[in-house]
Order: C-alpha cells, then sequence, then structure tokens
C-alpha cells in the first residue's frame, strides 16, 4: 500500500504541476463556439470510451484512486476508497488519466495550483476520497450542462471531502458546455478531516467566464474578489471566508477586500507569471499591463535587470481579446515556447559558439527543450514553457451549440508534446477510439501506439533541432489542414445521415477517426525515417 501511494504521489506532484488551461467564451470566437483545453494531463493518455449505463436503484458508484496510472491495465482505476449512490442512466465520455468531455459536450479541464501548507493533505491524513479526476468523471456520468456539473463536483467535494493527487496541492477546474464556462478553484481543508464532522471537506469557489472573454490558468488561482449577490457569476463554498478567518489569514476589522487569490494560494512563482504574461501578450498585446519581454539576444535570459516579478493584481481574471479567437489559436498557444523572449530556451546564450570572422553562430542542435543534462553541461536555468517535452496529452474541446447531437463537439486530442504533436480531431458521438490512441506501456516500445511514434520522432530532433523542426512542419501542417477540411466534410454528410440511419451516421463518425489516427501513424513513422536518414549520427563531422 505504501508502495502504491508513492507511485501515484511522485508522477502526479511532477505531471500535475505542469498543466496550462486557457478557455474562451462563445462571443470571443471566430464561430460563436466555446473553447476549453488542458496540457500535460497526467500520465496515462490512452483515450477509450466508456458506454453509458443503467443501473439498479440501490447501486453504489465505487470511488477510485489511482485513475492516472498508466502503469494499471487499461481499465482498472486502481485502490477503491468508497462508493457513492449510483444514478439509474449514465453518459457516454472519453476516459483517460483527466477525462475531458462526454456525448453531451459537457467539457472539464484540469490544472494543478499550489495551496498554503497548512491545508494541503495527503491520502491517509484524513478521511477525504475525492479526488478531481474522479470527481470529473462523476461529472461527465450525470451532467448534460456546465451548471449541473459544477453543482455535483463541489456537493462531492463538500460531502466526501477534497483528496488532492497531484502532490498535496489545490487544484482547479473549468467547467464548460456549447454556452457558458465556470472556472471552480478548490482547496483542501488540511488533515485530519472526518467526513461526519458536519465541516465541508473543501473550500471552493466559482466564477463564470463572460461570453466575450478568454482566461488562462496557469498552475495558479486566478479567483480574485467574490461577489455572491451576483448568483449567476460568482458561487462559493459556506467556509470560503470563514476558513481564513479562523485562521489569523483575514481580518474583516482590518477594511480590506477579501481577495481570495491572495488569502488561500501561496507566493507566485515565475512559472506561473511568466504563462500569464505570454497569453496576454498573445491575444490582447496593446493593453498587456507588463513591459515588453520580447528579445532576440541570447544573453537577455542571464540579465536579471529585465526579468520582472511582478503581482498578480496586474492580471485580471479574464478580458477580452483583441481579436476573436480559434481553435487553431489555442493549439499554437498550447505549442508555444517562448519563443523570441527573455524565457527562450531555444535561444540560450550557451548554445552559441564563434564561428568565421569569430561571429556567434547557433548550434544545429538548439532545442527549447534541454533535458535535465544538458541544462547542467550548459550551466543555463530551467524555463518552463506551456508546450513540454514530457507533457503525457493533452487536448483543445470546440463546443458548438445549435449543432445535431454527435458533432457539435469536437475534442481535438495531442500525444506526447504539444510542440512536436498533431492534434486528432474525434466528434463526441465517437463511440470507439483507435487502438493507436488507446495503446500505450511506457516501459515497453510497440509499434502500434501513437504515442511512441511521436515521442520516436521527438527524440530524433535532438539530432538536429533547427533543420528538423523544418521537417515535422513540412510533415504536420498539411496533415492537421486536411483534418480541418474533412471536418467540414464530414460534418455535413453525418447531418444528412443521421436524418435517414443514426447508426450508420455514428459509424461514419467511427471510420473517420480511424483514417484520421491511421493519417497521424502513417505521417510520423515516414517523418520518422526521414528524420533518421537526414540526420543519423553517422554523417556527424
Amino acid at each position: 500500500m505504501k508502495t502504491f501511494i508513492l507511485f501515484v504521489l511522485l508522477f502526479a506532484f511532477f505531471q500535475g504541476q505542469a498543466c496550462t488551461v486557457i478557455v474562451a467564451g462563445k462571443k470571443a470566437t471566430v464561430d460563436g463556439s466555446v473553447l476549453n483545453s488542458h496540457t500535460d494531463a497526467g500520465a496515462d493518455c490512452r483515450i477509450r470510451v466508456v458506454p453509458g449505463q443503467k443501473f439498479a436503484k440501490d447501486a453504489k458508484a465505487p470511488v477510485y484512486y489511482g485513475i492516472q496510472r498508466v502503469d494499471l491495465p487499461l481499465n482498472d482505476n486502481g485502490k477503491i476508497l468508497g462508493y457513492i449512490p449510483q444514478v439509474e442512466q449514465t453518459f457516454t465520455y472519453f476516459q483517460s488519466a483527466y477525462s475531458h468531455i462526454n456525448e453531451y459536450e459537457l467539457c472539464i479541464g484540469e490544472s494543478t495550483l499550489s495551496q498554503r501548507p497548512e491545508l494541503q493533505v495527503d491520502l491517509g491524513e484524513g478521511e477525504q476520497i475525492m479526488t478531481v479526476e474522479q470527481a470529473m468523471i462523476f461529472a461527465l456520468q450525470r451532467c448534460k450542462t456546465a451548471d449541473t456539473a459544477l453543482e455535483l463536483i463541489t456537493s462531492l467535494m463538500e460531502q466526501y471531502g477534497f483528496l488532492p493527487s497531484c502532490g498535496p496541492e489545490s487544484e482547479c477546474l473549468t467547467i464548460a458546455d456549447p454556452e457558458k464556462i465556470w472556472v471552480l478553484e478548490l482547496f483542501s481543508v488540511g488533515k485530519g478531516w472526518k467526513a461526519g464532522s458536519g465541516k465541508p471537506g473543501v473550500i471552493w469557489a466559482a466564477q463564470r467566464v463572460p461570453d466575450d472573454h478568454v482566461a488562462i490558468i496557469p498552475n495558479w488561482s486566478i479567483i480574485k474578489e467574490i461577489d455572491l449577490s451576483k448568483p449567476d457569476y460568482f458561487k462559493a463554498s459556506a467556509n470560503y471566508m470563514q476558513v481564513a478567518i479562523d485562521s489569523g489569514w483575514y481580518a474583516p476589522e482590518s477594511g480590506q477586500p477579501f481577495i481570495w487569490q491572495d488569502i488561500y494560494a501561496p507566493t507566485p512563482r515565475e512559472w506561473a507569471t511568466n504563462r500569464f504574461w505570454l497569453f496576454a501578450t498573445t491575444f490582447a498585446p496593446s493593453t498587456a499591463p507588463m513591459k515588453s519581454r520580447k528579445t532576440q539576444n541570447p544573453f537577455d535570459n542571464l540579465n536579471q535587470y529585465i526579468q520582472f516579478v511582478e503581482p498578480l493584481s496586474v492580471y485580471p481574471f479574464s478580458f477580452k481579446p483583441e481579436k476573436p479567437v480559434s481553435v487553431k489559436d489555442f493549439m499554437d498557444f498550447q505549442r508555444s515556447t517562448f519563443s523570441g523572449t527573455i524565457y527562450d530556451k531555444e535561444n540560450d546564450a550557451a548554445w552559441y559558439y564563434p564561428g568565421k570572422d569569430n561571429k556567434l553562430v547557433k548550434s544545429k542542435l538548439a532545442t527549447p527543450f534541454p533535458s535535465g543534462e544538458t541544462q547542467k553541461l550548459m550551466k543555463t536555468t530551467r524555463r518552463r514553457a506551456v508546450a513540454r517535452v514530457d507533457g503525457e496529452y493533452g487536448m483543445v474541446a470546440q463546443l458548438r451549440a445549435g449543432m445535431p447531437k454527435g458533432i457539435g463537439g469536437i475534442y481535438w486530442v495531442f500525444q506526447d508534446n504539444a510542440y512536436t504533436s498533431p492534434y486528432l480531431p474525434i466528434f463526441t458521438g465517437v463511440t470507439h477510439i483507435p487502438e493507436v490512441y488507446s495503446t500505450y506501456d511506457p516501459k515497453q516500445y510497440t509499434d502500434n501506439s501513437v504515442r511512441w511514434a511521436i515521442d520516436f520522432v521527438d527524440n530524433l530532433l535532438y539530432l538536429n533541432w533547427q533543420d528538423g523542426k523544418k521537417d515535422l512542419n513540412d510533415a504536420r501542417t498539411p496533415l492537421e489542414s486536411n483534418f480541418f477540411k474533412r471536418n467540414t466534410e464530414i460534418e455535413k454528410e453525418y447531418a444528412e445521415l443521421y436524418q435517414k440511419n443514426p447508426k450508420k451516421a455514428a459509424e461514419l463518425l467511427n471510420k473517420y477517426t480511424q483514417e484520421c489516427a491511421d493519417a497521424v501513424m502513417d505521417t510520423y513513422v515516414r517523418l520518422r525515417n526521414t528524420l533518421i536518414t537526414k540526420y543519423t549520427n553517422n554523417k556527424m563531422r
């Protein structure tokens, strides 16, 4: 048991502190869709469909601990910590480490937050049993809308206790449907909580993102002042302020406003503030609150005089983008490595060497993802980018109102590293996931796994990153462009076929998903062969 707990906590801590979530309301996008997303989404990148089921009235649903584990068999969710009442009918959803979306276009993203040490708790240090990944599954099985999912998740957390599973840290969920987005932040209540104590097992607050706004959660709290007189935009647990008062973190008599972000989150760190800055300068550059951090000087990442440490108060909860955003914009952001800024590790001074006439030459090996050993050898700093070489998997969800059920939602999934991977479109009416996207064993390479195919390419890029990334883009760009084009054609075919034969319409979506998955595998096997042929170390001089 101790070994099991240690394994789960170790991989969850290192992966959970890595995810970036960005969202966009329906009036902030080019096509009127709501966008939700999640990067670095945990170890179990295997995507599979869990069909809806019917249960007896007195049935119980198990509460698992270990859902994120990729070392377990595909349908093994780990240890059972307890049970809650089951519902008579569940909905079909797509399961992975963090299950994101269901057949009704309800979509949930996740980003681990930091919290005060006094609130931290691990498995066995109290009677809490409800992890966010388990609560996400219950919501996807039982809810059709963001409102009902928010109500269910918070009630489960209050009754059964919020159990952090990414180290002892707190969590944020972005709960979205085709109409709205809620940002839900969950802080734990520390050690020793008892299920029958009458006290909520969580401290939570939720704020709705305005329809014409975008927002980012870069592993940090973003909710500030809470106005419960506006229930359409703010909700919170009964103890949201009282815990802070009882702990001496807030005094109402001080006359100071209650700022949720300041009170429950500790001092911010650069791996969060740099992503706040990047998001603001990407989607509202003329109104970005901080000075530019762009540079082409490879020595600027060592210059402390141009590296700001700003207060989080300069970044709003959400803001209106300067122009409508698209799915492609979200994909580009997820692939960001801070290129052309002081955080750009691909332009680190250590990659340069004297060439002819003593002019600096950038090494072909220069990569935005130097390994830990490379960093030590280069004697350089580590920077937290949005894209990560050990990202596991992630997604952008496109949620569209007024579309026929089955094609309204598109679950765009990437495997491994967003920088290297293509995005596979999966319509929410799909009932079968291609085997190559549900197969992955980190301990054994296989040829029938997209994750391994992309990882293979990712590793070969290190032979000559500067030239190899051009080969990557040359192969991936037409692949994804064709997906976007074919999606429109498939939607039209589905809408016409569904009126005559819903079963055949579902088969059309399954067939299309398989075709896309086959195209990904074929493209990345050919790309693998290209890279090893062009940049094999047999040609090194």
